[in-house]
């Protein structure tokens, strides 16, 4: 909604004073004074000291008497001098009492020259005036109206000027609207410090920048050598200055609109008005002698990235009246609402399931709009993009401005939404696994991510099963997949379940060999002493390498040391131990060992050494860890279990992990955050930029 236009101050016009109003214009420093001297068009600034001076000063006007100003042909005010010598020449001829020093008198062109125009005058006394005074070439017998300056000079001879006569008749004509408050039409003539001089009936006045329109004009440049009617605000005689003001003007002309358009204005009235100013959040639109406010989400059904897609300065433009709010000096306007609804009978238009294309013209983390037809938008969430990856981020996906195929999911005329999605262009490959991969079958795949908890291995183009870290060996405790694969590795699996409704596939590396326990557990039998390898730290025990890929386990109680030490202040990596076999569990496939002989305690310097490797090597896990772009889909879940046991028995089986929370969930409803992106996107309320006031407009009228 838009502030209607006031005044930038409310001081009288005619109180206005030319400093005061350049002072108005940044070009200018406060205090600062602008003169223009109408006759001669030169110009002066006065700094604040030297205009407090001048104001008191009374200066004589070079050749014209200061009182003709008031009176051209009133009582004339000599010297003694004068009068003395007047006395003197009053005998010769009663005509010469008839001229008189600073008059205005008839003459005769007698002779034109190159530089001079000889003139006679009544008691038969010639004087010469410069060519360059005539705006035009004057011709032999012609009348012309002179100045008279000085019935004798220093040489003898009369002194005339035709450039002050000419602006002293200008100046009558200009004191005469002045004091009957009438307009004036001038043409802009050029840019000076504080404002702009204009022509006036041929003579030189000052229009203070602030007086230029009815707001600051961006470009004064733009306006030089336009007419316009200005109303004169300032006459200072002494200093021959004029100040006009065309605001003035335009804030009496937009009152007189006001007044007829508020008795007239109605909501739900169309009306045709003119753009005037455009910015981020909408367009100013003159009705006429108030401003309204077309804002960005009344111009279209559809998405408007900004205004000026819209609406050009200075067009004419058909606009319906949606608010007037008299107190606040606001009106409301919408353009849409002259075009259909588009919304209207959409379920028919875009029944569930129907194929449609569209233009991609927003993407979020969440998903993507696509633009089905100007004012209709579906979202196309980041789940229903693709069967078989859970996309990161839509625009892996699409781009802006893609133009796109997608199946109707769901209809919401009411809210204005349209659920899409791309990946039921085409069928769920999923659906034809189970029977493409029974379980059992072994096949070659390629190692594309590890997780904690295992790896990802693709099995053919989009479609990834996980190797559990507990079906990677029979034998060996494994912590980390990276112990047993790397990334880019190709490998055989066995699939050892397919789940078409989770998205999931379950494959074995160990199932590609015999269970070996039947035989290890007559091999490890309970008190079989043997020796190892400390192969891993742990806070409760020593995993110990026995040889063979078999690893045993010591408890932190069966290590040899005291309850308050720390092991591995006692065992590093790599060092070899005695050991004794407490239990041989072919169920658990585990086997318990306890330390037979303890070794001595390590130097704090090799300690350190052996913590520092320790972090490193937990820090290649994690390197190892990062993945491709996108996981596989219906994992996603499972890698968040993983991550909040903090330190469980990641050795459980992949089935138990499979309890998925719904948490990734195709439709995951999106925090119904599609408002945030919606195209009506409610654009801030930013009409707090509150009024046109500050804005620049155009100012030809």
């Amino acid at each position: 909604m838009s502030d209607i236009l006031e005044p930038e101050n409310d001081s009288d016009p005619q109180d206005l004073e030319t400093g005061a109003q350049a002072s108005a214009d940044e070009d200018l420093e406060p205090g600062e004074e602008t003169m223009v001297d109408a006759m001669t068009g030169e110009v002066t600034t006065l700094s604040a000291q030297e205009a407090q001076v001048m104001s008191s000063v009374h200066e004589l006007v070079d050749g014209i008497s200061p009182e003709l100003f008031n009176d051209p042909y009133g009582e004339e005010q000599l010297s003694t001098s004068k009068e003395d010598f007047e006395n003197l020449l009053s005998h010769f001829s009663a005509d010469f009492q008839e001229f008189k020093e600073g008059a205005i008198v008839k003459a005769v062109v007698l002779k034109v020259t190159d530089a001079v125009v000889i003139l006679e005058f009544g008691f038969k006394s010639e004087g010469a005036v410069p060519i360059d005074e005539f705006k035009d070439l004057p011709v032999e017998g012609e009348d012309v109206e002179v100045l008279l300056e000085s019935l004798e000079d220093d040489d003898g001879a009369v002194v005339l000027s035709k450039k002050k006569a000419d602006f002293l008749r200008v100046w009558e004509k200009i004191r005469e609207a002045h004091d009957e408050d009438r307009p004036v039409k001038g043409t802009l003539v050029r840019k000076i410090k504080g404002g702009v001089t204009v022509d006036l009936m041929g003579v030189d006045a000052f229009l203070p920048g602030s007086q230029i329109a009815l707001r600051r004009v961006p470009n004064i440049e733009d306006l030089i050598g336009e007419v316009y009617k200005f109303k004169i605000i300032k006459l200072n005689k002494r200093r021959r200055n004029i100040v006009v003001s065309r605001r003035v003007i335009l804030e009496g002309e937009r009152e007189k609109k006001r007044e007829t358009l508020v008795k007239e204005l109605l909501i739900g009235q169309v009306r045709e008005g003119q753009v005037k100013n455009i910015t981020d959040f909408g367009a100013f639109i003159d009705l006429g002698g108030l401003d309204g406010l077309l804002h960005i989400t009344d111009m279209s059904w559809g998405r408007v990235g900004h205004p000026s897609e819209v609406v050009e300065i200075g067009k004419a433009i058909d606009v319906k009246v949606l608010d007037i709010d008299w107190d606040r000096e606001r009106i409301s306007l919408g353009l849409k609402q002259l075009l259909p609804y588009p919304w209207t009978d959409i379920g028919k238009k875009y029944p569930v399931g129907a194929r449609v294309h569209g233009k991609v013209v927003s993407i979020t983390n969440y998903g993507a709009f696509i633009e089905l037809e100007r004012g209709v938008e579906g979202l196309v969430h980041i789940s229903e993009m693709s069967w078989t990856r859970n996309i990161r981020h839509p625009s892996k996906v699409v781009e802006i401005n893609e133009e796109i195929e997608g199946v109707v999911l769901r209809v919401d005329p009411e809210d204005e939404k349209i659920s899409l999605g791309m990946k039921q262009i085409e069928e769920d490959p999923w659906l034809a696994l189970p029977a493409k991969y029974p379980t059992g079958t072994t096949l070659g795949g390629t190692v594309r991510n590890l997780t904690s908890f295992g790896a990802f291995v693709e099995i053919e183009n989009g479609i990834d099963g996980l190797v559990h870290v507990s079906d990677m060996s029979w034998t060996k405790r494994v912590q980390h997949p990276s112990e047993i694969v790397n990334k880019g590795q190709e490998i055989d699996v066995m699939v050892l379940d397919v789940d078409p409704e989770n998205k999931r596939i379950s494959l074995g590396l160990k199932q590609l060999t015999d269970d070996p326990w039947p035989a290890l557990v007559e091999r490890f039998a309970p008190d079989v002493e043997s020796s190892g390898v400390v192969v891993r730290i742990e806070e409760e025990g020593l995993t110990i390498d026995l040889g063979d890929d078999v690893e045993g386990f010591i408890a932190l109680s069966n290590a040899g040391i005291e309850e308050d030490e720390v092991l591995d202040e006692y065992y590093l990596p790599g060092d070899s131990v005695s050991v004794r076999v407490t239990d041989s569990d072919p169920a658990d496939r585990k086997i318990d060992l306890e330390i037979t002989e303890t070794p001595d305690k390590k130097a704090p310097e090799e300690v350190e050494e052996a913590r520092v490797a320790a972090a490193a090597l937990e820090a290649e896990k994690a390197e190892a860890e990062s993945g491709p772009e996108d996981e596989p889909v219906g994992y996603g879940d499972l890698k968040k279990k993983h991550k909040k046991k903090d330190g469980s028995d990641s050795d459980a089986p992949e089935a138990e992990a499979e309890e998925s929370e719904d948490e990734d969930a195709p439709e995951a409803e999106a925090e119904e955050s599609e408002d945030e992106d919606a195209p009506e996107a409610e654009a801030e309320e930013s009409e707090d930029e509150d009024a046109p006031e500050a804005e620049a407009e155009t100012v030809k009228d």
